[in-house]
């Protein structure tokens, strides 16, 4: 037992702890655990609670757009579509959260099936615009049938998650790492258990060569919009019985552009990326909020800088600061390094020279 425990703490200190990266994405997800013994103010764990849901929404677009090159501009139907399969459920058969925001997700998952079949048809610029009509039909689905949607008030009086702020708050957020850690390993392309990362990445590079190489491209494509799916509708259920509403709101063309806006902040194709912008941008508009006047031009000001000076994302940037992979065993280590702390070899072009 001592052995066994010996040996874990090894590998956590190699895969975590000695990249620099992982260590500061632990420590983070560890200090949110933290957060209600901290403070227990409702207006601030409101706002992690949103967070938490929202990063889930960022992730699952990344995970469709950043890794397959699918570019989805109507990603708030899976949103709406769990957040109002849910809220039904919950009201007219009197299904608890726990059952309901599942089921909201497979009917997402649906709805992934029904975007992807038509739309993968198509290629760039033609794919985006027909992901970016199916909210608007959505929308007008939803106006069409008020006696069962509610029309443009919604669906209201939904069950919440939990009659404590601070038990829904951990609710949120182990739902949030949890979904974090799926698409994370699914789109892990060194991964030797999960083999779909390699493929998205081959997809998104160069669709025509995999194809070539044998893979099915548009099998792995609508896999991609079914996972993203139901992500997105995990998160939408989340906020139906958060809000205890879930309406049209969740449908406009704006929240369709959210994740993206996210996603290119913190750095696309990582699945950390999303999140990371989610916790940076939706408590700093909160904060913005005392000067509403400047407060749309800040945060576009801040997007274009980022764009700007670190066009691959925040995380992309910071990451290469502090990171260094090594040349020969391609194992990631600290920047400040002069050679690999596994196989020895020279990190930097500096060391090589004075070798060769």
């Amino acid at each position: 037992m001592r052995d066994y425990a010996w040996s874990l703490r090894k590998n956590f200190q190699g895969a975590i702890l000695a990249v620099p990266g992982k260590a500061i994405a632990f420590f983070f997800l560890l200090l949110l655990f933290f957060v209600p013994l901290i403070t227990s103010d409702p207006y601030i764990l409101g706002i992690l609670i949103f967070a938490n849901i929202y990063a889930i929404y960022g992730a699952s677009w990344d995970f469709l757009s950043g890794f397959t090159g699918q570019v989805n501009f109507g990603h708030a139907v899976f949103f709406g579509v769990g957040a109002y399969t849910a809220g039904l459920l919950n009201l007219k058969l009197g299904l608890p959260p726990v059952a309901s925001i599942p089921i909201g997700a497979l009917v997402a998952v649906l709805a992934g099936l029904i975007v992807g079949i038509p739309a993968l048809r198509l290629r760039g610029h033609y794919l985006a615009l027909v992901t970016l009509a199916f909210p608007i039909m959505l929308t007008g689905i939803v106006l069409a049938f008020p006696d069962v949607t509610g029309g443009e008030l919604g669906v209201s009086g939904i069950s919440p998650l939990s009659d404590s702020r601070v038990v829904t708050y951990y609710i949120a957020l182990i739902v949030m790492i949890a979904s974090a850690l799926i698409m994370w390993k699914l789109t892990d392309a060194r991964s030797t258990f999960v083999r779909t990362g390699v493929i998205l990445h081959a997809i998104r590079e160069d669709e025509i060569t995999a194809r070539a190489s044998g893979i099915n491209t548009t099998k792995y494509k609508l896999l991609a919009f079914c996972i993203s799916g139901f992500f997105a509708g995990i998160a939408g259920g989340l906020g139906a019985h958060y809000l205890r509403i879930a309406g049209p709101s969740n449908l406009t063309l704006f929240f369709s552009f959210q994740p993206i806006i996210w996603t290119i902040f913190g750095g696309i194709a990582t699945i950390y990326g999303p999140i990371t912008g989610v916790y940076i941008l939706y408590p700093l508009m909160e904060i913005l909020r005392v000067i509403p006047r400047f407060r749309m031009l800040i945060f576009a000001f801040i997007l274009i800088f980022v764009l700007l000076f670190m066009p691959e994302g925040l995380t992309r940037w910071f990451r290469d600061k502090i990171e260094v992979e090594c040349p020969r065993c391609k194992l990631t280590n600290v920047a400040t390094r002069q050679y690999c702390r596994a196989c020895h070899a020279p990190l930097h072009l500096e060391q090589r020279l004075e070798q060769s």
